[in-house]
């Protein structure tokens, strides 16, 4: 778990919602490697990341948000090759992949950080309920419903791709 938040996390601020960069009082990094039990792993990262931030009554909630981030950047934003790396979280990996998450005093952050341009792209409101019951494509659906507001932006500057984040609000 890494606390280096100001560069490593630059990047992504700049797609976040307003918010005071050195208000942020904790933030924790984790590199996925590009195979789908990857999600396993942000769900254990996630489980420990809140238990630190003593945020425990919040994990269902975050970790199915977490979750549906991921399995979207590994689905969606991946070449199909890339399924070979071993299963951790290893701080400062260069991994295509990399979940954040950062705690202001009010509002946690989780980013998923991926090496595709395409932004993501949420079910249309007149999808079928057989479209809307699959499995597939109710990952954003999901997002929007759990956590308090979400986006995404394209990386600026030497980093290729998107990050794609969800805020919530904390009591």
């Amino acid at each position: 778990m890494g606390t280096n938040g100001s560069t490593m996390l630059e990047p992504l601020r700049q797609g976040l919602p307003p918010l005071d960069p050195s208000a942020v009082s904790s933030a924790a990094s984790c590199a996925l490697p590009a195979r789908y039990e990857a999600v396993g792993s942000a769900r254990q990262f996630t489980r420990k990341t809140l238990a630190s931030w003593e945020l425990d009554d919040r994990f269902d909630d975050i970790a199915l948000v977490v979750s549906e981030l991921v399995t979207n950047a590994l689905r969606h934003a991946l070449p199909g090759d890339r399924t070979h790396t071993e299963v951790h979280c290893v701080v400062g990996e260069d991994s295509p992949v990399r979940l954040h998450m950062m705690r202001w005093t009010s509002r946690l952050v989780c980013a998923v950080r991926d090496p595709s341009d395409d932004g993501p792209v949420a079910r249309e409101a007149g999808d079928t309920i057989d479209d809307f019951a699959s499995e597939s494509g109710r990952g954003l659906f999901l997002v929007d419903s759990f956590s308090d507001g979400w986006g995404w932006h394209p990386l600026a500057g030497a980093l290729n791709g998107k990050v794609v984040w969800a805020l919530f609000q904390l009591a």
